[in-house]
């Protein structure tokens, strides 16, 4: 799985070289994350990582967000483990798990606003949060994919796991 996580990143940053000087710098990519990264990201959200998000951060810990950092696809920039710790634990007190509201859902989830189990490994820089999702319902898988809308409660499946994530946004037109 490796292979095909540096395959994808190679094919974020020549895409993103054909658009620009300088993108892989702009990226501000960190160093591929650690054994000890994954453990400490696992008790403190309480799931098991997804084989392809490990072999994806593997290559690259995500991004340190500055003025003018580049998004690695779409509007998205990459968290680190440790800012997805703490945008995990922002969203947990966040949102009551009895909160009443009916979010508007698509029947590969569990019907919350916020899951617990929601890993949030990206952010526009808005609120939103692009997340995998390791406690899906019947009808999902886990690793799947989803934007978390942070201003209603539509939640909405993009991918069954991030390699294929990556493939869509390689193959939109920019």
């Amino acid at each position: 799985m490796i292979n095909q996580a540096e395959r994808l990143w190679k094919r974020i940053i020549e895409r993103g070289s054909n658009n620009g000087s300088n993108f892989k710098e702009l990226l501000n990519l960190q160093s591929g994350a650690s054994d000890e990264e994954f453990q400490l990201l696992e008790d403190t959200l309480g799931v098991i990582l997804p084989e392809e998000m490990k072999s994806f951060y593997r290559v690259y810990n995500g991004q340190v967000w500055e003025t003018g950092v580049n998004p690695f696809v779409r509007n998205l920039t990459l968290s680190p483990t440790s800012e997805i710790i703490d945008n995990w634990i922002f969203l947990q007190e966040e949102f009551d798990p009895d909160d009443d509201l009916e979010p508007d859902i698509e029947k590969e989830l569990k019907p919350f606003l916020w899951n617990s189990k929601w890993v949030p490994i990206a952010v526009n820089g808005g609120g939103d949060y692009l997340c995998i999702d390791t406690d899906p319902s019947e009808a999902g898988v886990v690793g799947q994919v989803l934007y978390f809308w942070h201003d209603w409660g539509s939640r909405s499946i993009e991918a069954k796991n991030i390699f294929e994530f990556i493939e869509i946004c390689l193959n939109e037109e920019i």
